[in-house]
């Protein structure tokens, strides 16, 4: 069985959540699953580039010129 969670959401932001559920044939909790996921993974990456920063910064690494050098 999958665990379950409840959330609060405000009027507006439940309305967007059901015309968009509704818009693609998809269900409230699958859009929120899917919205959380990313959400999470977007955390996790800025968290993993903060504890990189200070070796890359270093290293001479602080501009996306410097990161498009390394992998060319």
């Amino acid at each position: 069985m999958t665990p379950t969670i409840t959330i609060r959401l405000d009027p507006d932001l439940l309305e967007l959540l059901d015309e968009i559920s509704a818009d693609l044939g998809r269900s409230r909790s699958e859009l929120v699953r899917d919205a959380v996921r990313r959400h999470l993974s977007l955390l996790r990456f800025e968290q993993r580039r903060r504890a990189l920063l200070p070796f890359a910064e270093a290293a001479g690494v602080v501009s996306d010129e410097d990161v498009q050098k390394l992998v060319s």
